[in-house]
Formats: C-alpha cells, structure tokens, sequence
C-alpha cells in the first residue's frame, strides 16, 4: 500500500456529506487497505456546521469555492446539490486538474453532457454511483459487471417516497394525501414532494441509467414524466384482483424505433420480483442479452447509504492514481456497438397493455358501445370486472385490461368513450408491464 495519500474535499456538510465524513473516518483502515492508500479528507466546504459531526481541525471554508482552489485536493466531492451553484463549484475543480464525486442525480442529468466534456478535455473523472438508487451500486454493475451485455431493457422503482406512498396505499387502504403527509411527517418526503410525487426525481435517475446502458447522451428534457397523484385505493384494489401491483416505475427500454424513456404507475403482475419492493426500498431489474435479467435491490437514499456509495467511488479513483492512470472509464454516451445517439420513441407511439377505469350508467348496451369503440380501432379487451351499482346508485366502474397498443390509440378510444352520454368524467388508464422482456 502507498504511503502517500489521497486527500479529499467534501463540500457540504449534510446528511451526505456529514454521512461521508464519518464513514471516511470510522472504517479508514479498511478503506485505506482496499484503495491502496490512506484517503484523508483536508479539506471541508460549508456554509454553516453541522452538530452531528464533529470535522475536528480538518480545514473548514465557508466559501466552498476555496475546495475546488486547494492544490492539496486531489478528489472534491460535491454533496451540496442542485444545478447552479454545484455545477459552478464542479467545473471550476475540473479546471483546477481535480477529479470529482458526487450525489447529485439532477446535476449529471441535466448538466451531465457538458461536465463530462470538460472532464475529459481535462483528463480527470467525474464519478456519481451515489446519484442513482443511494447505496445500490447500480452504475458499476451496468458499466463493469454487464460490461459484455448488450441491455434490452431495465426498469425500476427509483423514488423511495413514491414506493412508501403506495406500499401503504396498498396495504392499508389509504388515501393519497393522508400518507403524503405521513411520509412529510416522517422525512421521506419533503415540505414540496413535487420532484418525488411526480415522477422528476425519478426521471432524473432514468436518464442516467439509460445513458450509460445504451451508450446515448442525458436527455432528461425527453423523459415523459407521469406522477402518482390521481391514483385512488379503488385502483389499487382492483389491480390487486386482477392480479397486479401498482409501482411507480422508471422505464428505459430499446425497440426498433429508437429508446423509451418514461416514467409513470404501472401495473406488473403479484409474482413478478419487483412487487414485492415495499416502503422506502429501491429496485432496478435490468435484461441483458447474455445474462438475461438481474435485481438490484436495497436502501436507495440515507446518510450511510448514500454515503457508502460516494466512498466506493472515492475508493476506485484512489486506485487509479495510485496506478498513474486516470479516465479509466469511457465517458457517458458511448455504447459498446458505437452506437451514440439513438432516437427517442415519442409516447404516442409506445406500446403497452392498459388498465383502465370508466364509470359508466348502469344500463343495457353500454359496455357494447365500449367494446365497439375498442374493436374498431383494433384493441381487444383482455379481462373485465364489473360491478354491481351501490344502494342507491346508478354508475358502476367498468374496470379492463387491454392488449397492448399504442398511446396514440388509446388516447383515440378514450376521448370516444369521454364523448358518449352514458359515461361520467375522465377514464382512468394506468400503462401495463410484463417485465418478462
């Protein structure tokens, strides 16, 4: 093992970085054995302390600028988030010849294409296994372990706060907002859930991930987005006795026209792997052509977590320099094949299975009027439920399962359906997903 260490800037002192800190320090002996080389941390930037931990006399800036300016920083790692000023703060570290780690999922997917640029115009590497799914080490499996795979597909359930919302939809019969609030009361969701309760967090993982298995540049602009504020505990039960689960799931999957890229609930039948996924737990199935498919599967935010994921990259760049050697790992957009930049499929050209949910007068010849619109535009009903109008009642929920067709059809069916007398509000549709390939 080197004598010489790596040193480290941290800036930000949060949940991460304060994370990081300290597992730097508990386990240093075995991280110094793994990296080959003792890594310190010399330097910390933060604009206010953090009581729960104690930096000792490392150097402390609150202007986290100075980190980057540090000529003893080999390795600054970005954990204060967002897309302005981290992404001034990264870039000056490039320049400044510094590699760099970081949590930050909406930085690389929305920045992502221009800061791996200048990394490589510069010669260093910008890591982030700690961007997408906390502690699971996602990002090395797809670009080391399914090195030798060419990915068919992959989808995950990638937003812990949307998965606990519905785990307690499902098991408790629960109202949307009343468990929002649960997850807000609880840290799993923030005072503004937007970026998790519609879908953006996720879409910011997605385009990562779809980045690096099909080798085409971050096009978070491309994600369709859906969230998971209109599901009712009504959807969720008849899923149920349909033989389904609902999950909120990133989507990423090559055909012949190009890459979906999307993210929204979906119905994956009881027996698949990932409907057993509850509460705050991350998942990723992914399908590769050799290995076929693999689950990736654990803690996908938190302080030990995350932070477990930022020192594992920290502990690879070590090796690297302490090998001379430095941009070991091919930059985003480059796929195996050469292929760099497949089109995107628009989503009314997606094709998928359908739920959907239609309230409807409870008298002969509407379901016929239904099927009829279903029929003419080519898309069979696979499964119905109907049910018996409450006391006092008129309407009854037509609840079905399509074959697959694509948006651009159902969009058709569902504004016939809307249009006729007998049919009351807006039809409830949630996409299917075998996850069989």
């Amino acid at each position: 093992m080197s004598e010489q260490s790596v040193n480290i800037g941290i800036c930000g002192l949060g949940t991460v970085g304060s994370g990081t800190f300290k597992l730097l320090e508990k386990n240093a002996a075995l991280i110094a054995a793994r990296a080959l080389a003792p890594l310190q941390v010399v330097h910390v930037g933060a604009r206010r302390d953090n009581p729960d931990c104690d930096i000792g006399d490392t150097r402390l800036s609150r202007d986290i600028f100075e980190v980057a300016r540090d000529p003893g920083v080999d390795i600054l790692v970005e954990l204060i988030g967002g897309t302005t000023v981290a992404k001034e703060l990264v870039e000056l570290a490039i320049r400044e010849g510094k590699h760099v780690v970081t949590a930050n999922k909406a930085l690389i997917a929305e920045c992502g294409n221009e800061i791996f640029a200048l990394a490589q115009a510069h010669g260093v590497e910008v890591r982030f296994e700690a961007a997408v799914a906390g502690g699971i080490p996602i990002i090395k499996a797809l670009r080391e372990g399914l090195a030798g795979n060419r990915i068919e597909w992959l989808a995950g359930i990638i937003n812990g706060t949307g998965n606990f919302i519905l785990t307690e939809m499902r098991n408790r019969g629960r109202e949307f907002a009343e468990v929002l609030a649960e997850a807000q009361a609880l840290g799993y969701a923030e005072a503004d859930p937007t970026f998790d309760v519609e879908g953006i967090d996720a879409a910011h993982k997605l385009v990562i991930l779809a980045s690096i298995a099909f080798g085409i540049p971050l096009r978070f602009e491309s994600v369709y987005t859906e969230g998971i504020t209109r599901l009712t505990p009504q959807d969720v039960d008849y899923a149920e006795e349909l033989g389904y689960i609902i999950k909120h799931l990133g989507v990423a999957k090559q055909n012949g026209d190009g890459v979906e890229l999307r993210v929204h609930p979906t119905l994956i039948p009881d027996h698949r792997l990932l409907a057993d996924v509850d509460g705050v737990t991350n998942a990723i199935l992914v399908e590769g052509d050799a290995v076929g498919p693999t689950l990736y599967y654990g803690a996908g935010a938190g302080a030990r977590p995350t932070a477990s994921a930022v020192v594992s990259d920290l502990v690879d760049l070590a090796r690297d320099l302490g090998a001379g050697q430095s941009c070991r790992m091919p930059p985003l957009g480059v796929a195996a094949d050469g292929v760099r930049d497949l089109p995107i499929v628009p989503m009314a050209q997606v094709q998928t299975p359908w739920y959907l949910r239609i309230e409807a007068e409870d008298r002969p010849g509407v379901l016929s009027k239904v099927a009829s619109i279903f029929s003419d535009l080519g898309i069979s009903i696979e499964a119905l439920i109907q049910k018996a109008p409450a006391e006092g009642q008129t309407r009854v929920p037509l609840i079905m399962l399509t074959s697959r067709a694509a948006q651009g059809l159902v969009d058709e069916a569902v504004r016939a359906i809307e249009a006729l007398d007998s049919i009351a509000g807006e039809v409830t549709r949630i996409r299917v997903e075998a996850l069989d390939g």
